[in-house]
């Protein structure tokens, strides 16, 4: 076993689950009755597999630190153990309760294309100019091993003036992680704010109705950073 692989050898989770058979909304009536919901694991060389996993160790898993990018080790009665990823998941629309569970099969010598929470660090010092911190990505399409792969992404922002940003060349990133975006991409700036027709300072390129007040940061700094991936 290579040092990558060891490194991750205690941090992947593992997770019981149960091979079925059958499928179609009957059947899915009666795995939630018995506390499961389906999933289904697929993958370069494996064939697309039926599964029936726990919503509450599903659950556990997306509030987790890594969230989607938690690398977990699927445990299947007389099956051979995969290592997977989670690729998708679905909520009902109405109760909001955990449906559904894709995973895609990893391999620990391989990348993986995932997106990393951005978290700002420090207090600009063009805010205290009357600037605004406007983070154009809450997350970045990064790709890295799955032994790599950080729960966020932390960038100090506490030397920017007013009309200065960060790109995401000047990322200082650990081991083999590559951001999939352009070199010169801009990821967050100070810029000035604006004022409206009623005298408010507000963002410029912000959603009608969000204001920020001078000096102050925007909503999008200020988000709490938990992805939940919904389509």
């Amino acid at each position: 076993m290579n040092s990558t692989v060891a490194r991750l050898s205690d941090s992947i989770i593992s997770l019981p689950v149960m091979l079925r058979s059958t499928k179609g909304k009957e059947h899915a009536r009666r795995l939630r009755a018995q506390q499961q919901i389906p999933a289904i694991a697929y993958g370069k060389g494996l064939s697309p597999t039926c599964l029936a996993v726990s919503p509450k160790d599903m659950l556990h898993i997306l509030k987790s630190e890594r969230g989607m990018n938690t690398v977990i080790r699927l445990l299947l009665e007389g099956a051979e153990e995969l290592i997977v990823m989670i690729r998708d998941y679905s909520y009902h629309p109405v109760s909001r309760m955990l449906e559904h569970v894709d995973f895609v099969q990893v391999r620990l010598d391989e990348p993986v294309d995932v997106e990393l929470p951005l978290i700002p660090v420090g207090k600009a010092y063009g805010v205290t100019m009357g600037g605004v911190v406007h983070q154009v990505y809450r997350y970045l399409p990064a790709r890295c091993f799955p032994a790599q792969i950080p729960p966020c992404l932390h960038v100090d922002i506490s030397a920017l003036n007013l009309n200065e940003h960060i790109s995401t060349k000047d990322l200082e990133l650990e081991g083999d992680i590559m951001i999939r975006l352009p070199a010169d991409q801009t990821i967050i700036a100070i810029i000035p704010p604006t004022r409206n027709q009623v005298g408010e300072f507000e963002v410029p390129g912000a959603p009608a109705g969000e204001v920020a007040a001078k000096g102050g940061e925007s909503k999008d700094s200020k988000a709490v950073v938990a992805k939940e991936k919904k389509k």
